[in-house]
């Protein structure tokens, strides 16, 4: 709806430029806000205090003019001037009630698939294969994977990239512990000993600290790997598949969208490395610093205002991050034919991406119409305001995360529903459990670091998952005491509250805030907007009888509404990647 008052404003500011012959760079860009009182209206622009006095107006009787010349547009129901010169638009009642009857009628819930699908290449959760999942790893894999979802339910092509770290010198290490471990034990020892990434990761580094003969040899094979030895990469690709077993079972708990077939590692550009060196110096960006083949860039320059590098080749001949990302950005752009590329990474990797995207430009890597983007996010906090870690100062993994948000799921649900049986508990306390996590998580702001608090995020009241998974139990429940199937309902929606209105005019929003989440990579936008849904269908169930409103048309009516409400909170729910319940 912004974007139709936008283009109605802009149409009256073109009548009243070409009227009263405005020079042409007075034009400016008209934006549109939700207002913040609705009593002033549903939308605002402050256009007129921005064009007034550079057009020679005092902004009020810019504001009027501006009124004057408004296109008619049924959606709107009246324009008032406020203060200063402040426009405000209410909306028509009806049109509110005519899209929320298409929307409710609707199995993509009126929201319309895009007219113009782009491909988008999205990078996200990357774990590094010589460990277990830990917590450091939850956001770029949860908010990815909310915003691919989004992606493609508002129509996109959308390309998974889980760029796994599976290369480095650190696989000499692990490869040789391997190799030992192969020798020394059984099959059945060793996949037990496997099954703790960790664990395996540590013993294999305290080998190599403390023998010698065990470190030579674990250097003599990072070289064979390198070299494509047979025997090495046999080894390498066996500890590789055990480790993406762990990394699939976390994402199936999670209700991660990965799957095998998206993964793509560092491995995968091994053999483009040395052409994409060579294609930097036939572009003459390539200089040679102290043995290193580097790309300098001047708007990247160190506090003493010296450039920094882009190393891209090491004096011993070895690659680094910046080449391996390089060649994965010209095979997303040239391959994959990506208009745009959206990395979910650790926002302290924002210097390092800005100067790969630089550089990839510069080379001709990807053309200038690609949209290259560091969706960078902040850390998640222990009640210190540290990264969180265990009480032992360790790092959390993944799993002990989720088994232990599901035991209190659990007791809490256990409490309130003593008669279920234990499956059915269990059952629950998984979905609240896992729930409750990721949307701890997405519900803040993208950049934002945030404190993890278990009693927080499982409570039943504020923007949390519980809170959210009951309102839409409480919605459901409407339809299977009166028994009645949803999808059968075929009756007009009419507004005659307020409660009613306001309900319908958020409803009708679902798309315009979906396409925020995918154009701007901020799922914490979709949870705002789920928890205001919630407590606006709060408010009409508490002033307006559904069940038992007067007259069959009123009660079709508000049974519409009804279904819609709980069609957007589960639709919503499902593209932050969680699954709701129909009792709690």
């Amino acid at each position: 709806m912004k974007d139709r008052i936008a283009t109605l404003l802009t149409r009256a500011l073109e009548t009243v430029r070409t009227r009263d012959q405005w020079p042409d760079e007075l034009t400016a860009d008209v934006e549109v806000e939700n207002a913040r009182d609705k009593a002033h209206g549903d939308f605002a622009s402050n256009i007129a205090l921005k064009m007034g006095k550079r057009a020679g107006y005092q902004p009020r009787d810019l504001a009027e003019r501006l009124k004057a010349a408004l296109p008619e547009d049924e959606a709107i129901a009246q324009v008032d001037i406020a203060g200063p010169g402040f426009i405000n638009f209410f909306l028509a009642r009806d049109w509110i009630a005519r899209q929320a009857r298409q929307a409710a009628n609707d199995h993509r819930l009126g929201v319309p698939p895009a007219a113009q699908p782009d491909t988008v290449v999205v990078d996200y959760s990357s774990p590094n294969l010589a460990k277990e999942m830990h917590v450091g790893h939850l956001r770029s894999t949860i908010i990815g994977d909310a915003v691919v979802r989004t992606l493609e339910f508002l129509g996109h092509n959308v390309v998974r990239q889980n760029h796994v770290g599976d290369w480095g010198t650190q696989f000499g290490m692990l490869l040789a512990y391997l190799e030992e471990e192969k020798t020394a034990e059984s099959d059945e020892q060793l996949a037990s000993e496997l099954s703790d990434l960790e664990q395996f990761y540590q013993a294999a580094k305290q080998r190599f600290d403390d023998d010698d003969a065990f470190a030579a040899r674990a250097r003599e094979l990072v070289v064979s790997l390198q070299s494509g030895d047979d025997y090495c990469l046999q080894l390498w690709r066996e500890f590789n598949r055990i480790s993406l077993e762990h990394c699939f079972a976390v994402y199936e708990r999670l209700g991660i969208s990965l799957t095998r077939a998206d993964v793509r590692g560092e491995s995968a550009y091994n053999n483009e490395l040395a052409d994409i060196v060579e294609q930097l110096d036939r572009t003459e960006l390539l200089t040679r610093s102290e043995g290193a083949d580097c790309v300098f860039l001047d708007e990247f320059r160190t506090r003493d205002d010296e450039a920094l590098p882009v190393i891209v080749r090491k004096a011993d001949g070895g690659y680094l991050y910046a080449t391996t990302d390089l060649a994965a950005l010209r095979y997303r752009a040239r391959t994959l034919d990506a208009d745009r590329v959206l990395y979910f990474v650790d926002q302290r990797q924002g210097l390092h991406f800005q100067q790969v995207f630089r550089v990839a430009r510069l080379a001709g890597f990807v053309n200038d119409t690609t949209e290259l983007a560091h969706m960078g996010f902040g850390t998640m906090n222990g009640p210190d305001g540290r990264p969180f870690k265990t009480r032992s100062g360790g790092t959390v993994k993944l799993t002990d995360l989720l088994d232990e948000a599901e035991e209190r799921a659990w007791r809490l649900v256990q409490a309130k529903n003593p008669e279920l049986d234990e499956a059915e508990l269990r059952r629950i306390a998984q979905v609240v459990g896992t729930g409750s996590i990721k949307y701890a998580d997405l519900s803040k702001h993208r950049a934002s670091d945030y404190i993890f608090d278990f009693d927080q995020m499982l409570s039943f009241e504020g923007n949390t998952a519980p809170y959210l998974l009951y309102a839409w139990t409480r919605v459901f429940s409407i339809f299977r005491k009166a028994g009645l199937n949803p999808d059968e309902l075929d009756g007009d929606i009419r507004l005659d509250t307020e409660a009613e209105t306001e309900l319908a005019a958020r409803l009708i929003q679902f798309g315009p805030v979906l396409e925020q989440v995918g154009e701007r990579g901020l799922p914490h936008l979709l949870c705002n907007y789920l928890f205001d849904i919630a407590g606006l269908f709060s408010s009409f169930y508490e002033h307006c009888p559904v069940l038992s409103a007067e007259g069959e048309e009123q009660r079709q009516s508000r049974l519409q509404l009804a279904r819609l409400t709980a069609g957007v909170l589960q639709q919503g729910l499902a593209l932050l990647g969680i699954s709701t319940l129909e009792r709690m």
